[in-house]
């Protein structure tokens, strides 16, 4: 994980765009080890059948960054660059959905993603989300879009 997150065009489009060290990427992973005790999930390892190699991350955590979607659960991803454009981020974070619904019984995901991030807005869609809002991320003055999906509409197109 370590890898990917110190990859400058994996980053470009997370917070500020800074890429994180081995340190911070530890910090990073007991922050989600304590979100699946505290709030019952977190994120997933993605990793390549064939090979067990770590492909990144999907799951859920909360949004405590942007205060006014919450409250709210986000489903996202990361993947590592030689990873991308294979569906694996489409299928992973359908996954994750999937288990935020029917086994965790959330009400509503959100996914956020900064403004020109075409490629996860159209993962976004796929999942069925659509957009809800355009704001400013206040920690780093980026624009963001929210996108939703409710357990409602989730059913009603998984039929």
């Amino acid at each position: 994980m370590a890898a990917i997150n110190a990859d400058p065009e994996v980053m470009r489009w997370i917070s500020d765009g800074s890429v994180r060290d081995e340190q911070q990427t530890r910090g990073g992973i007991q922050a989600w080890e304590s979100e699946w005790e505290s709030q019952g999930f977190g994120l997933f390892a993605v990793e390549i059948r064939s090979t067990g190699e770590l492909a990144g991350f999907t799951g859920h955590s909360v949004p405590h960054f942007l205060p006014e979607v919450l409250p709210a659960v986000e489903v996202g991803w990361r993947l590592g660059r030689s990873h991308w454009g294979q569906g694996l981020a489409t299928e992973a974070a359908a996954a994750a959905v999937r288990f935020g619904f029917e086994e965790r019984g959330l009400e509503r995901m959100v996914s956020i993603a900064q403004v020109g991030n075409d490629a996860s807005e159209r993962i976004m869609t796929k999942l069925g989300m659509h957009p809800v809002r355009e704001t400013v991320n206040p920690t780093c003055g980026r624009r963001v879009r929210v996108f939703e999906l409710s357990s409602d509409q989730y059913v009603t197109t998984t039929r």
